[in-house]
């Protein structure tokens, strides 16, 4: 048992519901001058990654927006054996919120794999692989 960024390499990811994923990414490329890394489907919803230098914003349409400062809904950490960090996360007893490992195969060129904890206040972490 180790702490969980034996299992990680860096921050992935920060995740933000839009109101409007067209003029969300609009504003951040047009205007603030981030590079759009891709668009993904999800199901019947569209999933944007957003990039400035080492940050990257995914953000996403189908839930509705919390319209409110704190409103970033998670952090993910770049995950590059899933498998190795969902046992890990177990074994520290940290609770997660899915039952097994999940996956979003439209996601990058080959998918990802990911789960999520709740830590302490209520705030999710991702774990996640990019295939």
């Amino acid at each position: 048992m180790a702490v969980m960024t034996e299992f990680t390499r860096d921050l992935q990811h920060s995740g933000m519901i839009a109101r409007d994923l067209d003029e969300t990414i609009a504003f951040y490329t047009e205007k603030i001058g981030f590079e759009l890394a891709g668009i993904f489907t999800n199901g019947d919803n569209r999933c944007a990654f957003l990039r400035y230098g080492h940050l990257t914003i995914e953000t996403w349409e189908g839930d509705t927006a919390p319209m409110r400062t704190g409103a970033i809904n998670h952090w993910a950490l770049d995950t590059p054996d899933i498998e190795a960090a969902f046992k890990n996360a177990k074994a520290l007893g940290l609770n997660i919120k899915e039952r097994e490992i999940q996956s979003i195969p439209s996601f990058w060129d080959h998918g990802i794999r990911y789960f999520n904890i709740w830590g302490p206040n209520q705030e999710t972490i991702e774990f996640c692989q990019i295939l």
